[in-house]
């Protein structure tokens, strides 16, 4: 009997160091925080988000670029069937032009005979049939009407919504990693409960075998301690699988190895905070407000299309050579485009674009109502779960007090071991309790931090 109740008191010792100590602030475990980075470094939902991030970025630069020159070079050879020249008709009359210019220039008469020794020149070809060009091109936009700057304001509020829409996957993210944690703290604590027990049933099968021996109880004493132990190793066998399971469910979420997860020895605390704290924005509101200033600056775009355009268009040409007698070797001008009706196609898509804007104010408010009652909910669940924890508090004191009593009337002969183990039992099961008490007041407490956007990791 003393060597039982030495057993019985180190058990109970080891229930009430499992109690954890209450933490007044939102300190989470180091271990729990580093899975946490490296959850979020691993999630491909929150790998593409940023890769659509570096997308509106470039869009910007591409929106900036268009007040850039655009310079470019050309090169060229063309060969014609034969060249370009005059018709007769017009070659006779270059030629008696040139008469006419040199009679005027001798001195004679305008009716006398043109002198034979004087040669005339030939009309030159409008275009040789050989062709060899080398240019560049300068264009450059100098108002865009208002286009340009437009699609920029609504790439940057693109870019915007699209990063708090990876901060919100982030949050949700870390919800599962704290989640998936609590729940192997809470395997661990069930497991270190069930060893105890084990230890406490294998001391009390030894005694009783040695009563059966000195005719002090009846064998059916060591079947209940059998049918006991057998429960035990089912429960065992249980909550080595929910390990294993929640291993493999942190080794997908993190990317952390299977074997530094199996060496993990988290323990469940209760956190304290005022269910009043302050309430911040949401990530997914700040994303749909974002993204409907977007969609106006979008629109604005759109509208813009009526604006006039101003570009300046440039031009040299590097060999003269080939060039026609109508071609410049370079020029420089510029040029307004304006669009004065385009079927009511620009107006149409404005409209349509704003209305995706209303889309978005409606599902901001939406979102709104939902995350008021959320918060509503989840402080009433976080005030039911604190006490449900008082609750069960009181019940482990009452199992405690109730094994005491027993345990001393099973030492009087005033009671048998049924009613011991089931004292025992009762103990233990409170004490489970406690742990899935904390379990869902840290579920609580994270949901309502996530639901008032405060929750840091």
């Amino acid at each position: 009997m003393n060597i039982m109740h030495a057993i019985i008191k180190t058990l109970l010792f080891s229930f009430l160091a499992m109690v954890p100590t209450l933490t007044m602030a939102q300190d989470l475990d180091p271990v729990l925080k580093d899975l946490i980075h490296k959850g979020l470094e691993k999630n491909h939902q929150i790998n593409a988000n940023r890769l659509e991030g570096e997308q509106a970025k470039i869009d910007q630069q591409l929106a900036k670029s268009v007040f850039l020159p655009k310079v470019t070079f050309n090169g060229s050879f063309t060969r014609l069937n034969d060249d370009i020249t005059f018709d007769h008709e017009t070659q006779v009359l270059l030629k008696e032009t040139q008469k006419l210019v040199i009679k005027e220039a001798l001195g004679l008469p305008f009716n006398a005979p043109f002198p034979e020794n004087i040669p005339l020149q030939d009309a030159p070809n409008l275009q040789d049939k050989n062709i060899l060009k080398s240019s560049v091109d300068v264009d450059w936009v100098l108002f865009s009407g208002l286009e340009a700057s437009n699609a920029l304001k609504a790439s940057k509020h693109k870019e915007a919504s699209l990063n708090y829409v990876g901060m919100a996957e982030k949050d949700k993210l870390a919800l599962q990693i704290i989640e998936a944690y609590d729940k192997l703290a809470l395997v661990k604590a069930s497991k270190q409960v069930l060893d105890n027990t084990e230890n406490y049933l294998n001391e009390q099968a030894f005694y009783v075998n040695k009563a059966i021996e000195n005719g002090l109880t009846t064998p059916i004493s060591r079947k209940k301690i059998e049918l006991a132990q057998q429960q035990l190793e089912a429960k065992k066998l249980e909550f080595e699988h929910n390990n294993i399971l929640l291993i493999e469910v942190l080794h997908q979420l993190t990317g952390e190895a299977r074997e530094n997860l199996r060496m993990l020895q988290p323990q469940l605390a209760s956190f304290v905070v005022a269910s009043n704290a302050n309430i911040e924005k949401r990530y997914e509101v700040k994303a749909l407000e974002e993204a409907e200033k977007a969609t106006l600056y979008k629109a604005k775009m759109e509208k813009s299309n009526f604006i006039p355009k101003v570009a300046m268009k440039g031009h040299y040409e590097f060999i003269e050579d080939d060039l026609s007698l109508l071609d410049p070797k370079w020029y420089v001008g510029v040029g307004v485009r304006w669009n004065i009706f385009d079927g009511n196609h620009a107006r149409l898509k404005s409209k349509q674009t704003a209305l995706e804007g209303q889309k978005y104010r409606d599902k901001i408010e939406e979102a709104e109502e939902m995350i008021s009652l959320s918060i509503i909910k989840s402080e009433l669940e976080y005030q039911s779960a604190q006490q449900n924890t008082l609750i069960v508090k009181k019940e482990i004191e009452i199992a405690n007090e109730t094994y005491e009593l027993v345990n001393k009337q099973y030492k009087n002969n005033l009671t048998s071991i049924t009613e011991l183990l089931d004292a025992l039992n009762d103990v233990e099961k409170a004490n489970f309790k406690l742990q899935e008490s904390y379990f869902n007041e840290r579920r609580a407490l994270a949901n309502m931090l996530h639901a008032k956007g405060t929750l840091t990791y």
